[in-house]
């Protein structure tokens, strides 16, 4: 699937679209939780791609998935590492400070590619990265908890919630490396060896298994919808835009599962969360139309 710059964007909204119900569809379940939801969601995600993968790219797609390139295993370990520890940093801290650490995303994305690609950004990208991460640390500011800040338990949960960006960054950094490197390594089935990792990993913590047959629905359509078709779609984004702009865009997937808790489960935003998504909504049209701007065409007209 080849894509243009401009259906890379629209194509990464959609992602950030689909990654977005996972809180909504999490308020349906009865009994599921913890480390149960993330392991029936990866499980899911896993047999979502098996059946996916060979429709798409043919029967011998297994047969080809590059067992012997290193990028192909790191990019499973960092998808394995995005797909389980968000929930790790939840069962230890608060949602606001899992959320506002995870908004450090689009500059750690910015740095890695920097040091590692040589990518230089232009300076409307690094004030989108700017105002859109303070919009995002606005809007879930009173969730923060500076009381517990010192505790063990939160300084563990922050720092597990770090690895969500980290993991994210250099993923974006290897798919964007081979591209442009060598033979162009197609990392699509590294998201099947990330859920695959991640499943094994979660299964022991999940046990006793307490998901009733309408939880095991919702997982499937996690897995599914939310996991294993944006991801494909996010390493075809990531071929096209450059990994911070990826990242960048990829905060949309907070609000859009504000709206998605707002329509679906009740929860009236506050006035910090209307003005904090305004501003990243804002620092992205503006970074996107500013980069059209630069790249239009120019005519010179004669004067008559």
């Amino acid at each position: 699937m080849r894509l243009t710059h401009g259906r890379a964007v629209w194509v990464m909204v959609a992602v950030t679209l689909m990654w977005s119900i996972a809180g909504v569809v999490t308020r349906q379940l009865q009994s599921a939780h913890s480390f149960e939801v993330t392991f029936w969601r990866s499980f899911f995600t896993a047999v979502s791609l098996l059946i996916i993968l060979p429709l798409w790219q043919g029967p011998g797609v297994f047969r080809r998935m590059p067992w012997g390139q290193g990028a192909f295993w790191f990019s499973g370990i960092c998808w394995a590492v995005m797909f389980t520890a968000f929930m790790m940093a939840l069962t230890l801290t608060s949602v606001g400070n899992v959320l506002v650490t995870m908004a450090v995303g689009p500059l750690v994305t910015a740095l890695i590619a920097r040091v590692f690609i040589g990518h230089r950004l232009p300076a409307r990208t690094w004030i989108a990265i700017v105002v859109a991460g303070l919009g995002i640390a606005y809007m879930f500011a009173s969730q923060v908890d500076l009381d517990r800040l010192g505790q063990g338990s939160t300084v563990l949960g922050l720092l597990v919630a770090l690895l969500v960006p980290l993991a994210a960054a250099t993923n974006w950094t290897i798919v964007q490396r081979s591209q442009s490197h060598g033979s162009r390594i197609d990392l699509v089935p590294s998201v099947l060896l990330g859920a695959v990792i991640s499943s094994l990993v979660t299964l022991p913590l999940s046990f006793p298994f307490a998901a009733t047959p309408t939880d095991m629905a919702w997982l499937a359509l996690l897995g599914l919808v939310q996991l294993a078709i944006p991801c494909v779609l996010a390493v075809q984004c990531a071929r096209v835009l450059k990994a911070p702009e990826v990242a960048l865009l990829a905060l949309l997937e907070v609000i859009f599962g504000i709206l998605w808790a707002w329509w679906g489960a009740n929860e009236t935003p506050t006035r910090e969360v209307l003005l904090g998504g305004t501003l990243v909504i804002g620092a992205l049209l503006g970074n996107e139309l500013l980069g059209m701007a630069a790249t239009a065409p120019t005519h010179n007209h004669r004067r008559p």
